[in-house]
């Protein structure tokens, strides 16, 4: 009896080994290399771009050509980001072809405020935190009035494994709870939600600080951005401090992570 078992149970693990490894294999198969170039209204190219693929969170960045290659599959989102530009997506290898992508960004339209002369920064940085902050004018009218502020986004919360199991066992099936677990809708949600909720918060820094102040610390104005970024996967608390509102907070611990920062940037050179 136990050596039929063993058959029965060695039949079905070899049929089970040979499936994964031919979806394994179709995975990889699947997967193409994207090229594009981008370029701005004018036609001229433009280099820093961040593309990422929204279905896998790889990233890559245009050249100084606007030129970019990144791996996708199959109807996959790329989505191509820059400062001061209007983010656009596009859905890639949706006919199985893979032609290379021209990709136009159009540059947000912007207000010249009032000219300010900026106080020497002194090399105290709790001193300088305030000197560099932008006034944010609808911060201070919300303060003004009391204006309540919004309880969370407003915005669809993904299914949960537990929420959606637990009342199968008590026979209560959830049926849209079980399609977006299934489907893969619940992870591709958290996956944007995270992108977003990123973006956020380094829009939140780089709107009250002057790009002045992060130049002078060794970092390019094309890498702020990225710093930032940098920034809160490095030295947590600073993304903390972002989420607290709290600047001087957040540019102390940045303060911390600008040499390693500056380091990585020269060893990408070399």
């Amino acid at each position: 009896m136990d050596y039929k078992l063993k058959n029965i149970l060695s039949i079905y693990w070899g049929k089970g080994f040979l499936f994964l490894t031919i979806l394994c294999t179709h995975l990889v198969l699947a997967q193409q290399t994207v090229t594009g170039r981008i370029i701005d209204d004018n036609g001229d190219n433009l280099s820093a771009v961040t593309i990422v693929n929204m279905s896998t969170d790889k990233k890559a960045y245009s050249n100084s050509m606007g030129m970019f290659s990144i791996e996708a599959n199959s109807n996959d989102e790329l989505r191509f980001v820059k400062e001061d530009f209007k983010r656009v997506s596009r859905r890639v290898l949706t006919d199985g072809a893979n032609t290379q992508l021209l990709i136009t960004l159009f540059q947000i339209p912007k207000d010249i405020g009032e000219v300010k002369i900026v106080k020497k920064l002194s090399g105290d940085l709790e001193q300088d935190s305030r000197i560099v902050a932008k006034v944010d004018k609808g911060e201070q009218v919300k303060q003004a009035v009391g204006l309540p502020e919004p309880i969370g986004k407003m915005r669809e919360k993904p299914a949960e494994v537990k929420s959606v199991l637990l009342p199968i066992l008590l026979g209560n099936l959830n049926v849209q709870g079980v399609y977006d677990l299934v489907s893969g809708k619940a992870r591709k949600q958290k996956r944007l939600y995270r992108y977003d909720d990123l973006q956020e918060h380094i829009e939140w820094v780089r709107s009250r600080v002057e790009d002045d102040y992060f130049v002078k610390a060794g970092i390019p104005d094309n890498k702020i951005s990225e710093f930032i970024e940098f920034s809160f996967v490095a030295k947590p608390q600073v993304r903390t401090y972002v989420k607290a509102r709290n600047l001087s907070g957040a540019l102390l611990r940045m303060e911390e992570v600008i040499p390693l920062f500056i380091e990585r940037l020269k060893n990408s050179h070399q």
